[in-house]
């Protein structure tokens, strides 16, 4: 399974798929895999981040956790991995929210520099609150790391669904597009910003977001 591809310049593209999207080991495993190769590339390059259905990313995958209670601590660990490897990307990063993002899939999208939502259809959505699953301590670090206080005590407490609009309203995304138009919206908003030095991008990100990336170090077991 390949996710990561480049067919515009420097534009290269993680497609996290066509279903719910939910963060299975083996979406994690890739996802994690392609960005590292990204990150130890050396040409200019951006990643737009989306999918290619209903949902951008319905989050954890709850049904597989079921089944495997015993490896929570690890699973979690890897999903705050993936968090950490968006998040210090040294590259310029968007997200291109094609549809429902719930929780998890949320908490990717905020780890991205940008974001653009669809603005015709699809939820961002925290809903934490409402399923009874609070944040790890690596999850809120990474979400108030992004958000001013007053949209991250709506958007965490509250459980509220946003549409696009919304959702640029209170700073949860960047910009709004059509369907049609979303992911060159997305690309076009940072391919001028390819040629950026990646040690210095690398390191600004690394100081900007130093509390949520301790947060998101895995559990001393």
């Amino acid at each position: 399974m390949t996710m990561l591809t480049n067919h515009d310049g420097p534009v290269w593209t993680l497609d996290l798929g066509d279903d719910e999207n939910r963060f299975s080991p083996d979406l994690l495993a890739q996802a994690t895999e392609d960005l590292q190769g990204l990150a130890e590339s050396s040409e200019p390059a951006v990643l737009v981040t989306t999918g290619t259905g209903k949902f951008f990313s319905n989050g954890l995958d709850l049904e597989w956790l079921s089944q495997h209670p015993d490896e929570l601590n690890a699973y979690v660990d890897r999903v705050h991995g993936l968090f950490a490897a968006v998040l210090t990307l040294p590259v310029p990063t968007i997200a291109a929210i094609n549809g429902h993002a719930f929780g998890a899939g949320s908490m990717l999208a905020m780890a991205h520099d940008f974001r653009v939502m669809r603005e015709d259809r699809g939820y961002f959505c925290f809903p934490e609150v409402d399923i009874h699953i609070p944040f790890t301590e690596g999850m809120a670090a990474l979400i108030q790391a992004k958000l001013t206080p007053s949209a991250a005590v709506e958007s965490m407490t509250t459980g509220r669904r946003y549409d696009g609009p919304a959702a640029q309203g209170s700073g949860l995304v960047d910009a709004v597009a059509s369907q049609e138009a979303l992911v060159e919206t997305a690309a076009a908003r940072v391919a001028p910003l390819a040629g950026k030095d990646r040690t210095t991008l690398g390191k600004i990100k690394q100081v900007m977001y130093a509390g949520a990336i301790e947060a998101l170090k895995p559990r001393v077991n």
